[in-house]
């Protein structure tokens, strides 16, 4: 994960999310999960939540080839009056989302680039050694309740778009577009690509 900036909303969020979703409020202040699931007006805000965001997941920093689901960060169970909240929405990969649930994890917007670091070529990640305890377990807990190391999904995919940049398949650019924190981690441990050939053996 790396530091993600608020994208302001786009001009029609308030009539199409916050205002309907005020006015169910209004009516049910504690929704039950069945019935946000029947006022889900956060669902329009997806297509401009995953342009604004570049496509790219909050938690995972990896590029999304399809659209993103919306993430409530603090859950709408326990913070209804956030659910129609354009700051509350964190563009996250489906899988991602599903992990999250209401697990109390890091905020994107709220981290820093040097908290979380990665291994190579196991490309797991892990929390900067040169942190104090509780931020580390802090860490740790974001990337396990995530399943970021768990799921081979995003492990191989690390690795993959890794070895492409390795093979000079792919730039440098593309990379800090498509993918911030690999990006990130390649630049802090000065590997070029034919220095990751060398690590990944190939």
């Amino acid at each position: 994960m790396i530091r993600v900036a608020l994208q302001p909303e786009y001009a029609d969020f308030d009539a199409d999310v916050r205002s309907p979703g005020a006015a169910f409020l209004a009516t049910c202040p504690t929704p039950t999960s069945e019935q946000f699931r029947k006022k889900n007006f956060w669902s329009k805000a997806a297509r401009h939540l995953q342009s604004a965001y570049s496509g790219i997941c909050a938690y995972t920093a990896m590029y999304l080839p399809e659209q993103g689901s919306v993430d409530h960060f603090l859950p709408k169970n326990s913070h209804p009056h956030l659910a129609y909240e354009w700051s509350n929405f964190r563009l996250a990969s489906g899988r991602v989302n599903n992990s999250k649930g209401s697990a109390n994890v890091l905020d994107p917007f709220q981290i820093e680039n040097d908290w979380f670091y990665m291994d190579i070529p196991a490309c797991l990640l892990k929390a900067n050694p040169a942190l104090e305890r509780n931020l580390r377990n802090q860490i740790s807990g974001t990337i396990n309740s995530l399943r970021l190391n768990q799921d081979d999904h995003y492990v191989q995919e690390r690795c993959n778009i890794l070895m492409d940049y390795a093979s000079e398949d792919i730039t440098m650019g593309f990379l800090q577009r498509r993918y911030p924190f690999l990006a990130k981690e390649v630049a802090r441990q000065g590997l070029t690509p034919e220095a990751l050939r060398t690590v990944f053996k190939m």
